[in-house]
């Protein structure tokens, strides 16, 4: 598998690296467009390509030092995808590594996520998400990727951002006053700054890649109408991570299409972005 952004030595070497790169092979839940186990590689190729300085923080974020771990490739249930990918990360973080965790369907996120609380008790998380994934059980299984956020709710606080779509089942479980709406969001970013005040002061970000509008990311499992854009999405992240410490993140859901790539540079690029806003 390709080394992020195909970086020069030393920089991808995990003694001298501040930040790890977690792929997970992952796909054994979604209900619809399959492929997000190949999310990972398309992502990892795409970066290759990227330029390493970034115009808008006038920084080189990968002088910290990034290093692509061996892929988390058990397959054989959500459980033990969840316990494979909870071991994974604390692995890194007993090393001080900053983890970063690519997919692969959402339901890899809980792992992780579980992960980050047992070093940074009182963290919150934040969703950027089409969906609310609040189901508690899904397809016989706690842990299928329709009830990540069920999971992660149970470990910590969460706030919810770009939600257009979820089942009726769900409203109950929702924290109306932490849910963002792509419909209230649309033509405003007034909301950024709520956003911001709901989070505690260590923050785990996770991004569903279908929080963007198809116009953009169409390569997602489930592409939903009316999302998010770029530069209000570069906003937030910007702000948050200014304002709070984010202790780790995930990209996941990009179900790559080899007749486009634009997606997959964009999730390269998102991560990227987000490294450079935390390191800078």
């Amino acid at each position: 598998m390709i080394h992020y952004g195909a970086l020069p030595e030393p920089f991808n070497h995990l003694d001298k690296a501040r930040v790890v790169i977690l792929p997970v092979l992952y796909d054994g839940t979604s209900t619809w467009i399959k492929g997000a186990d190949k999310g990972p590689e398309a992502l990892l190729e795409a970066s290759a390509n990227m330029e390493l300085y970034d115009i808008e923080t006038n920084s080189e974020v990968y002088q910290q030092g990034i290093f692509t771990a061996d892929p988390v490739t058990e397959a054989s249930s959500p459980e033990k995808v969840y316990e494979a990918t909870r071991e994974a990360t604390r692995k890194y973080l007993n090393m001080d590594k900053f983890v970063v965790m690519i997919g692969g369907e959402h339901s890899v996120t809980a792992g992780p996520v579980k992960a980050h609380a047992e070093k940074y008790p009182g963290m919150s998380v934040l969703q950027l998400d089409a969906h609310t994934d609040l189901r508690p059980e899904y397809e016989g299984s706690k842990y299928n990727h329709a009830c990540v956020m069920s999971r992660v709710s149970e470990i910590c606080p969460i706030v919810q951002v770009g939600i257009r779509s979820m089942d009726i089942e769900e409203k109950q479980y929702i924290r109306q006053d932490r849910i963002f709406y792509a419909e209230n969001m649309a033509g405003s970013t007034t909301w950024i700054d709520k956003v911001v005040d709901m989070l505690s002061e260590d923050v785990y970000i996770t991004v569903d890649l279908d929080v963007f509008d198809p116009s953009v990311m169409p390569s997602t499992g489930t592409p939903e109408p009316g999302g998010m854009l770029w530069y209000e999405t570069l906003q937030l992240l910007k702000k948050v991570i200014q304002e709070k410490n984010m202790i780790g993140f995930d990209i996941v859901e990009l179900c790559p299409d080899e007749h486009n790539k634009a997606p997959d540079f964009l999730a390269a690029k998102l991560l990227y972005k987000m490294l450079s806003y935390k390191f800078k």
